[in-house]
C-alpha cells in the first residue's frame, strides 16, 4: 500500500532523514521508533505532505504522489495535540473533511455517525471538545481521520500526553480498530513499550537512519546494531577485547570468529542465571516490580550488572550471588559480531561494565 523509496530530508548541513526506504502493507502497523531527534517525525511530515522532500519517491497503493500536496494525498493524521476546534461541536469537526470535499448533507451525517461509533463515542456528537477528556478528545481526532476514508493512516506520538494506564486501554483500542478495518497505518513513538505492543513491524531510527526493521520480537532477541541492542530493552554492556577469537565477560566466553581487538558485550538482565562458576558480586538493591524483581549486583570491580529474577529467587540487599550470562551478544564498530549461549572460563577477566 505505501513505498518509501530513498526518501531524505535535510536543515541546512543537518541530515534529518537519509535515504529511508521500506514499504508497508494494506493492513500492517509499522511503528517509526526512536529517540527525540532521530527524524521520525520529519519522515511522518514527509509522507503525509507536511514536509518537502528533498529526494527520493514515494508510492501510494503504486501511484507516485511525491509531488501532490497534502490535501491530494490519500492520507490522514492523527496529531500529538488534538488540533481540534473549540469553536466547533464534536461532530463538526469530524465532518470537516468531508466538508472540504462536498459532500451531501445526508452522506456527511451517516459518515460522520458512523465514524463517532467507530470510535466509541456515538452520543457525543453535540459536545464541545472542551467538554471532553483526553481520550475522549484524541478518539475525536482518530474519528476525523477515518471518515475520509485514508488508504494509509499517520499518528504522531497521539498518546504520549495521556496517562499510562489511558494509553494501554487506548493502544488496545487502536489495535483491535486498525486489524478491523484493515489500514495501512505508520505509528511514531519513542516509547519502546508502545511500539512492542503495538507493531506488526518496527522500524528503528537514529540520526536520521534507519538502523533495523523487523517485528518486535527479532529486534529484542536479534538486534544487528548496537543503537538498536540499548534503545530496544534493558542491556548490561560491558567494553572487553577479543583474544584468540573469543571475548570473556564476567565468568563466561563467547566464540567471535573475527579479528582479536577491542569489543562490546553485552548481556540482557533477564538472561542472568545464578550458578556456582559465575563472577561473584553482592546485591546492592533490590526492586520490587510485581511479578519480577530488579537486582542491582556490584561486581568485585565496582561496577554494576542488572538482574531480572523471579520474585521467589530473590536474594537480599548484601548478600553475595553468582551470575552467569545464558546468551552474550558481542559488537564491534556497533555491528553485531556474534550472539550465542556462552561457555564458561576459568579465569574470567573483569571489565569496566555500564547497566
Amino acid at each position: 500500500m505505501l513505498d518509501i523509496v530513498e526518501l531524505e530530508k535535510s536543515f541546512g548541513t543537518t541530515k534529518a532523514v537519509a535515504k529511508a526506504t521500506f514499504s508497508v502493507a494494506e493492513g500492517e502497523l509499522i511503528c517509526l521508533l526512536g529517540p527525540s531527534g532521530c527524524g521520525k517525525s520529519t519522515l511522518l511530515r514527509m509522507i503525509a505532505g507536511l514536509a518537502e522532500q528533498d529526494g527520493g519517491r514515494l508510492l501510494i497503493a503504486g501511484e507516485d504522489v511525491s509531488e501532490r500536496a497534502a490535501n491530494r494525498r490519500p492520507t490522514a493524521m492523527v496529531f500529538q495535540s488534538h488540533a481540534l476546534w473549540n469553536h466547533m461541536s464534536v461532530e463538526q469537526n469530524v465532518a470537516f473533511g468531508l466538508r472540504v470535499r462536498r459532500l451531501p448533507r445526508a452522506e456527511i451525517t451517516r459518515k460522520v455517525a458512523e465514524a463517532l461509533e467507530l470510535v466509541g463515542l456515538s452520543g457525543f456528537g453535540k459536545r464541545r471538545p472542551t467538554e471532553l477528556s483526553g481520550g475522549q478528545a484524541q478518539r475525536v481526532a482518530l474519528a476525523r481521520c477515518l471518515v475520509v476514508e485514508p488508504k494509509v493512516l499517520l499518528m504522531d506520538e497521539p498518546f504520549s500526553a495521556l496517562d499510562a494506564h489511558l494509553r494501554k486501554n487506548l493502544r488496545e483500542e487502536l489495535k483491535q480498530l486498525q486489524r478491523r478495518l484493515g489500514l495501512a497505518t505508520i505509528f511514531v513513538t519513542h516509547d519502546q513499550e508502545e511500539a512492542m505492543e503495538l507493531a506488526d513491524r518496527i522500524v528503528v531510527m537514529s540520526n536520521g537512519a534507519i538502523e533495523q526493521i523487523g517485528p518486535p520480537g527479532d529486534l529484542y532477541l536479534n538486534p544487528q546494531t548496537l543503537t538498536v541492542a540499548n534503545f530496544i530493552g534493558a542491556m548490561n554492556s560491558a567494553e572487553t577485547t577479543i583474544v584468540n577469537g573469543r571475548a570473556d565477560w564476567f565468568g563466561a566466553s563467547i566464540a567471535v570468529g573475527r579479528s582479536d581487538g577491542p569489543a562490546t558485550v553485552l548481556s540482557r538482565p533477564e538472561d542472568l542465571v545464578r550458578s556456582a562458576t559465575g563472577a561473584a558480586g553482592e546485591v546492592s538493591r533490590v526492586v520490587d516490580l510485581g511479578p519480577m524483581m530488579r537486582v542491582l549486583v556490584t561486581m568485585t570491580d565496582g561496577t554494576q550488572l542488572v538482574w531480572l529474577c523471579a520474585r521467589d529467587a530473590a536474594p537480599l540487599p548484601g548478600d553475595t550471588v553468582r551470575l552467569v550470562p545464558t546468551r552474550l551478544q558481542v559488537y564491534r564498530d556497533g555491528l553485531l559480531l556474534a550472539a550465542a549461549p556462552p561457555a564458561p572460563v576459568e579465569a574470567p577477566r573483569l571489565m569496566s561494565a555500564v547497566s
